[in-house]
């Protein structure tokens, strides 16, 4: 079985079900496992990763007004590829393949492909996901035992939030929990939706900004000062933590300094929160270390 993957979510998916020996093609995103990098890149980007968060927006904003993807595919690699399963997604026609322009590259491909298309937006969602590819790629086993490992691991999260006194026990009255701004963005601000909420609240805080299932979205700063949040996590879409921390010196103002007076954290959210796949486990944990208990 040959599989050509879209995106990074996706491709740490195959990698947890033990089916990275089968992976023929990936995104020009997909790093993670390590051995994925030698693998061809079936897709480009159409912008500079390297630009100011500022200028990446406005290209994002200027592409969703025109309907145009920031991301090419390679259609004559992928056809070469000949894969028997392709993967992709439908949560966003800009910054990744399309359902549409997914649609269209399946009707270059012969033999078709079987299409795969994620959905997530919960971690539920997610879990939902991990089913539907290890039936794609007959390994329905391998899906049910990965999904039980990544929910204990975040049950065990959750009870350990609740012994350190971030939720309260069962009969007695819950302690105030921790208020939690998440930032997926910064130039300009947004706060992180889809399963971050609900990372958040398992890892012990309430998210004061953001709603489980729903897109991320825009604020201004001087609504985000007015939370009062007792910490900031910054998990920028895509970027890492050196690269996060320059965007956030680079657009400091009055009312963002007023924030980052507060208890600023950072996470990696290029590994650990902008992938619907297995590594959101261990956001939740790297969360609840973060969280001030």
């Amino acid at each position: 079985m040959r599989i050509v993957s879209l995106l990074p979510a996706a491709t740490e998916i195959v990698a947890a079900l033990g089916a990275i020996g089968r992976l023929v093609g990936v995104s020009h995103e997909c790093d993670f496992p390590p051995e994925v990098r030698s693998l061809p890149r079936v897709t480009r980007t159409r912008v500079d990763p390297a630009l100011p968060s500022g200028a990446i927006d406005r290209a994002m904003v200027e592409a969703k007004q025109t309907g145009v993807s920031l991301v090419e595919v390679d259609v004559d690699l992928v056809a070469h590829l000949r894969p028997d399963v392709l993967i992709g997604q439908s949560i966003c026609d800009v910054c990744a393949v399309g359902e549409g322009e997914l649609a269209r590259l399946v009707t270059t491909l012969m033999p078709t492909p079987w299409v795969v298309t994620l959905h997530a937006h919960t971690l539920d969602e997610v879990f939902l996901d991990i089913r539907k590819v290890g039936e794609a790629l007959e390994l329905r086993d391998e899906a049910e035992e990965l999904e039980a490992g990544l929910r204990y691991r975040l049950r065990r999260v959750g009870a350990q939030a609740q012994r350190s006194g971030k939720v309260g026990a069962q009969h007695a009255a819950p302690p105030l929990k921790p208020r939690v701004l998440v930032l997926e963005w910064l130039d300009p601000p947004y706060v992180a939706g889809h399963w971050v909420p609900e990372l958040v609240a398992l890892a012990g805080g309430r998210d004061i900004a953001g709603a489980p299932g729903q897109p991320s979205r825009p604020r201004p700063w001087d609504e985000l000062v007015a939370l009062a949040p007792d910490v900031v996590v910054v998990a920028l879409c895509g970027f890492d933590i050196p690269r996060a921390q320059a965007e956030l010196a680079a657009v400091i103002d009055q009312q963002a300094r007023a924030l980052l007076e507060r208890r600023v954290e950072f996470l990696d959210g290029n590994a650990y929160t902008s992938r619907p796949g297995p590594r959101l486990v261990d956001a939740a944990e790297r969360l609840a270390r973060l969280i001030p208990g």
